[in-house]
């Protein structure tokens, strides 16, 4: 209790950091103390969740340490395709987890009740709907398919199974996207009308140039499997194993791996279900090392207006090469503030034009004659009262997350729990298929070089 008093009390004070804005609830305050609350529950042996990770790359071993960071979570297996991995998985976990390249081998196991799919991305579907058909709930890393035919696939499978299901784009559990939802739905920056959200990176590991094991050949990867769905079929690659979201066939290149997360905070803030006209351009710029798909994207999608929102339009942006250096935020603006979100919280900047239209100034008044500018200006200002033709004075609004937050364990929190009671997930298939298709699209987009027009509400192209 006392440290949950600490936390409160830390909730009040640095983490939340407010001008004289419109603070209708405190939501996402609740939240955290409800995720707090869950954190220090002494779970019986009953509630433990026993699971297994499914690709054991950068983000399966992410995934798995953080999901054994919330309590009553038991790690019972782990599968990968390369062999140093799975010894490596017991090195860090324990020895006497069970390893495996065949993900079968742990759906068949009644010991294990969910399961973490960070596979390449051509590998989620197949994985995530064998999973939920053998019983197991499925916590999958985004994005939810490898291709847009793919996502009812998933969306059926778990309808069908009414298993647990919740793709990995943490952004939707955050406190911040709680507190910016908050706001942006008090209306404290106006009606929407356009976003603009951006990635940007400068360095080899940022731009997939993984670091290749000194061991790699055929014999230590399950080369033939990891392939075996692809439409054409190469020789043993260790770049295309290892570093496979370079490669179409295996993953989903800027636009899969980054946009993903930009449209999921969005769509969480806005309520949007999505686009309806995505258009993209893009080139391989700089890291022409074999790659396939573009370092440098720019895409434009049109939000049409719907009960939830009004009409906008969002640029998103990524350059892995970019002198910036790294740099990430979105920025939603409407008719009467900027919201811009970073990595630890958000700010708002608020401005509104006078009620008074203005005269003077870069104006045509001071074109016309000296008479028919007086009696302009003793017009309007006969019309106009001096309160009116003043510009509101509003201040800033900024939010902070309070210090060593972790958004990526409040997401696997929320699944846990889902899986555990039952309670409604916070990133289901649907609204993981509703983020990830856009950004599909924009790849097709730049590869067939036209406009794309996507159904937001059906979930599939026009």
């Amino acid at each position: 209790m006392s440290e949950r008093r600490k936390f409160i009390k830390q909730l009040g004070g640095s983490a939340l950091l407010l001008g004289a804005g419109s603070l209708k609830s405190l939501a996402a305050k609740e939240q955290r103390e409800k995720i707090m609350l869950t954190h220090q529950k002494k779970y019986s042996s009953n509630d433990t969740v026993r699971i297994a990770g499914i690709g054991m790359g950068i983000m399966g071993y992410n995934d798995v340490t953080d999901a054994l960071k919330v309590p009553g979570v038991e790690l019972v297996a782990c599968c990968d395709l390369y062999d140093g991995r799975l010894a490596h998985a017991k090195e860090l976990y324990s020895n006497n987890i069970f390893t495996t390249r065949h993900y079968e081998d742990i759906l068949s196991r009644k010991d294990i009740d969910a399961v973490i799919v960070a596979t390449s991305d051509n590998w989620h579907s197949r994985i995530c709907i064998d999973a939920m058909k053998a019983g197991k709930a499925v916590y999958s890393e985004k994005p939810m398919v490898h291709q847009i035919k793919q996502g009812w696939d998933v969306i059926n499978a778990q309808k069908e199974t009414n298993k647990v299901m919740q793709i990995g784009s943490q952004r939707v559990s955050s406190i911040v996207f709680a507190k910016a939802k908050e706001m942006y739905e008090a209306g404290d920056i106006g009606k929407i009308n356009s976003v603009e959200a951006v990635f940007n990176r400068q360095d080899a590991l940022g731009a997939w140039q993984y670091t290749i094991p000194l061991d790699s050949s055929p014999k230590t990867v399950d080369w033939d499997r990891y392939q075996e769905f692809a439409e054409k079929k190469f020789p043993y690659d260790e770049n295309r194993f290892f570093r496979w979201r370079n490669y179409r066939e295996y993953g989903t290149g800027v636009a899969g791996d980054l946009f993903v997360h930009l449209l999921s905070g969005l769509h969480f803030i806005t309520s949007s279900k999505g686009p309806e006209k995505i258009y993209s351009i893009a080139g391989l710029t700089y890291w022409k090392d074999g790659r396939n798909v573009p370092d440098v994207m720019t895409a434009v999608l049109h939000y049409p207006e719907t009960p939830q929102h009004s009409e906008f339009q969002v640029t998103l942006r990524v350059n892995f090469m970019s002198g910036e250096g790294e740099t990430g935020y979105t920025k939603i603006t409407g008719t009467e503030g900027v919201m811009q979100m970073h990595d630890n919280g958000f700010t708002i900047k608020r401005h509104k034009m006078s009620k008074a239209p203005g005269i003077g100034g870069w104006d045509s008044l001071t074109t016309y004659t000296n008479e028919m500018q007086k009696e302009l200006l003793d017009a309007y200002n006969k019309k106009w009262t001096a309160e009116d033709q003043a510009q509101p004075k509003l201040s800033d609004i900024t939010y902070t997350a309070p210090e060593n937050y972790d958004e990526h364990i409040d997401h696997l929190t929320n699944f846990f729990n889902s899986v555990r009671t039952g309670a409604p997930i916070v990133e289901d298939p649907t609204f993981g298929f509703r983020a990830a298709g856009p950004c599909l699209l924009c790849n097709e987009s730049y590869f067939q070089n036209k406009v794309i027009y996507w159904d937001a509400d059906k979930i599939k192209t026009v």
